[in-house]
This record gives C-alpha cells, sequence and structure tokens, in this order.
C-alpha cells in the first residue's frame, strides 16, 4: 500500500537504512533515530509510542528546592556518596507512608536515576555466593536491564509470566529456584512493557520463595503507585503501594523521580535496602571488593567508582517532594492519573480497528489503564505490525525485545497528547482499512 499517511519511500529507505531485516529486535532508541530521520525528511509528525518518557510538567515544589539549593552553592560541592540527611531521611518515612515499610534512613541511597542503582545493586548481587552466579528476571521486563547484564559479564535467566500467574509462579520460580544458582529476582510492578501489576498473592510467593531459597529480590518500582485501579495517595492509610517487602527481608527497591515525579532530566532515583540487608556479611564480596557488608559495598566501591555521588542539587528537590507527600500538602498521583485516562481513550480506539490487548488482566481482574499497554493484529509478528505502522506515522516498540514471548507491540501514552487524538483515529482509520482483518 504506497499510498499511505507518511510517504512510502522515505519510511522503507528509513527502515532499510536500519539494516534489521527484523524490526521486532530494532532497541527502543533505534525506533527513536527512525522516527526521527522520517520527521526530518517528511515533515510530518509522528503518534510516538515508543519511549516511556514523561510528558507532564514537574511539581514546582522540587523545581523550587532545587533552584534554591543551587542559590546556596551546593553545586560546587561533591554530595556524600550516600546521599543528604534530608533525602536519606525523606525517603524512608515516604516508604513508611505509602509502602507501610519500616527503613532505615542509612538504607536509602540516591544514584543517578533508577537505572545507576540497579546497575550497582546487579553488580553486588551478582557476587554475594560463588555458586550463585545467575539472576533470574520475571519478564516481559525494562530492555536495558538485561543490557546491563551483558555489560557486566553476568548470567541471567527469564520467563515469560504471562501463563504464570497466581500459584502457578510458586512452581516456576521454583523450577529456577531449586537449581541453586539463581541470586536474585528481578521485576517491575506496575510492570514495563505491559503494566501487569504483580498482586499480594504473587508478592507473597516471591517473598516466601526468596526465604526458602535465600535470594535477593529487586523490586523496580519506576511506576510507584501508579496502578489507578486504588487510591495510594494518602500517606499513612491504606491501601498501600503493593511489595515484596511485606515477605521478605532480603529486598532492594529501585525507586524512580522519572515517571511520578516527572523529574526525568534530573537523573534521580533512590535505592532502598533492607535494614537487615544493607548490613549483611557477605565473604564473598570482600574477596572481590574488599568489603563484607552488602550495603556499604554498594555505596563505597559500586556507585563510588560509577559517578562519585548522585546531582547535589537535584536531592534536595526529591526530598522536597517526598516530604511535600508525607505531610499530606502534595497529591503526587493526582497529576499522573492523565496517563491512565489516556490509555484507556487510545485502547478503545486501538480495539474499535481490530487490535487486541495482549495482556490483559491481573487475574480475575482486567488490567489497569496506565502507563503503557500492549496491542497485538490478526496475523502479524510483533516487528510486522511495528514495520506497518510506521507507514501511517505511528511507533512502538516490540514486545519481543522485552522479553515476551507474544507477538505483539508496546505503546507508551506520555507523549501523546489529547490534541493528537483525532489525528490517531484517522491513521488507525487507514490503517485498517489497507489491512482488513
Amino acid at each position: 500500500m504506497k499510498n499511505t499517511p507518511i510517504n512510502y519511500d522515505v519510511v522503507k529507505q528509513k527502515i532499510e537504512e536500519l539494516n534489521l531485516p527484523d524490526l521486532g529486535n530494532a532497541t527502543i532508541r533505534e525506533i527513536v533515530k527512525i522516527v526521527n530521520n522520517i520527521q526530518e525528511a517528511t515533515g510530518d509528525k509522528y503518534i510516538r509510542m515508543e519511549m516511556g518518557v514523561p510528558g507532564l510538567k514537574p511539581s514546582d515544589i522540587g523545581t523550587e528546592a532545587e533552584i534554591a539549593a543551587l542559590r546556596r552553592g551546593v553545586a560546587a560541592d561533591y554530595p556524600m556518596l550516600d546521599g543528604v540527611k534530608e533525602l536519606k531521611y525523606e525517603t524512608a518515612r515516604f516508604i513508611k507512608n505509602f509502602m507501610n515499610i519500616d527503613i532505615n534512613p542509612e538504607g536509602c541511597v540516591p544514584s543517578v536515576g533508577s537505572m545507576q542503582g540497579g546497575y550497582a545493586t546487579f553488580m553486588i548481587s551478582g557476587k554475594c555466593w560463588k555458586e550463585k552466579d545467575t539472576a533470574l528476571f520475571i519478564d516481559p521486563g525494562f530492555p536495558v536491564q538485561k543490557q546491563q547484564f551483558k555489560i557486566l559479564g553476568y548470567k541471567y535467566e527469564s520467563f515469560d509470566v504471562y501463563d504464570y500467574r497466581g500459584e502457578k509462579l510458586r512452581e516456576k520460580l521454583e523450577s529456577f529456584l531449586s537449581k541453586g544458582n539463581i541470586n536474585s529476582i528481578i521485576y517491575s510492578n506496575p510492570n514495563n512493557p505491559t503494566w501487569v501489576c504483580l498482586t499480594d498473592e504473587e508478592l507473597k510467593i516471591i517473598g516466601e520463595l526468596a526465604n526458602k531459597y535465600d535470594v535477593i529480590i529487586i523490586e523496580d518500582l519506576a511506576y510507584f503507585a501508579m496502578d489507578f485501579r486504588s487510591d495510594m495517595s494518602k500517606p499513612g492509610v491504606p491501601p498501600y503501594q503493593p511489595t515484596v517487602a511485606n515477605y521478605t527481608d532480603n529486598w532492594v527497591l529501585l525507586i524512580s523521580s522519572s515517571k511520578v515525579f516527572s523529574y526525568a532530566g534530573q537523573r534521580l532515583g533512590m535505592l532502598a535496602i533492607s535494614n537487615k540487608l544493607y548490613n549483611r556479611s557477605f565473604p564473598e564480596l570482600k574477596e572481590r571488593f574488599g568489603s563484607d557488608k552488602f550495603g556499604y559495598t554498594i555505596v563505597m566501591r559500586a556507585l563510588y567508582s560509577l559517578s562519585s555521588g548522585a546531582s547535589h542539587s537535584a536531592q534536595y528537590a526529591l526530598a522536597a517532594m517526598f516530604k511535600a507527600a508525607s505531610d499530606g500538602v502534595f497529591n503526587f498521583l493526582e497529576v499522573v492519573k492523565e496517563y491512565g485516562e489516556r490509555a484507556k481513550i487510545m485502547k478503545k480506539m486501538f480495539q474499535e480497528k481490530g487490535f487486541k490487548i495482549v495482556y490483559d488482566s491481573d487475574g480475575e481482574e482486567p488490567l489497569a489503564d496506565g502507563f503503557y499497554f500492549t496491542i497485538s493484529y490478526p496475523g502479524m509478528t510483533g516487528g510486522k505490525l511495528l514495520e506497518e505502522l510506521l507507514y501511517y506515522g505511528i511507533s512502538a516498540i516490540a514486545l519481543k525485545t522485552a522479553g515476551s514471548e507474544r507477538e505483539g507491540l508496546r505503546a507508551c501514552v506520555s507523549q501523546i497528547h489529547r490534541s493528537q487524538f483525532p489525528d490517531l483515529e484517522y491513521r488507525l482509520n487507514r490503517f485498517y482499512e489497507d489491512h482488513p482483518v
């Protein structure tokens, strides 16, 4: 179909320049590059669903606190590796108020985005035991985390959680853990890319098995409390952000400021390490890193060597937002509910034109509307669907790149403004006319 909304020949040329036989294998950044090149060549604006970046304005609470810190001259000083006191204190308070989990401020450590916090944690947890040399991903998941493992030269295994919800998860996890080589389990909740939210039953299973097999759970909370089916916005009042920390002491939480606080550009996240794990001694760490305590090694060995601290001024911004949320004067979830509202509208538009939602439920409950959703189209692989949609001015990424065994795409709603909905509807109509089900 050469009469497409975006110039057919330009799109074809830019796809060929990537030199990938299957776009299903393209990384997020490669799709970003293709779309940027097409937009530059044609002047046409895409419906961009490929990259999970915030699409909302950050709170003035954080911005003003950072400006005030800069005016005090903090930019001239190296921050302490383990973080400024205000941030450590307010992080522990935030975790208590919105997760109902007790943690010492000592175990709350800033990193250059959650990605760096995860990288440092992977680096150390992978060397705690000689016999446990492999991590386990509950997939689909954030593709770059596996790239980090490749950079480290560490082993990992993974499985798609789609067919292993509820009690089925226990047997599947045990099939890996019983081999004795797994040191950690990694997942995001809510999940990138599917928006699956693990249930309390499933988190309890993970926690119980962490205790049974002595493995470290790395829980990525990049989309903290953004399961909008429950109102988790009130400090100290249930419901709380679900967490494995209710069922084991072997946990590390990755808390991001990028999505829920729209503070992505300042690259600041928090590592939260349980009191027990922070101070736990692993003799194998001393042999490799010169120190045996888990938390100390992450801070004084891994994070020190990676960046020598996280943005000094941004730490004051996040501390101020955490404090305002805990004080009950800043409803940080009210603004980001817009993502869920966009997703509800967009999912309906896609479904009306023959698309299916790939990951559509959490147990017996329909999946929440949030930052991401997943789509497929009859008779098309994820790679083929992605390629075809590019001709219609719509971009996304293939689920395959996130460890999914299902064919389809991840769609992110954050960059789509409501003013673009009529254009999206027009393009989907054209796609449907050219690809009738």
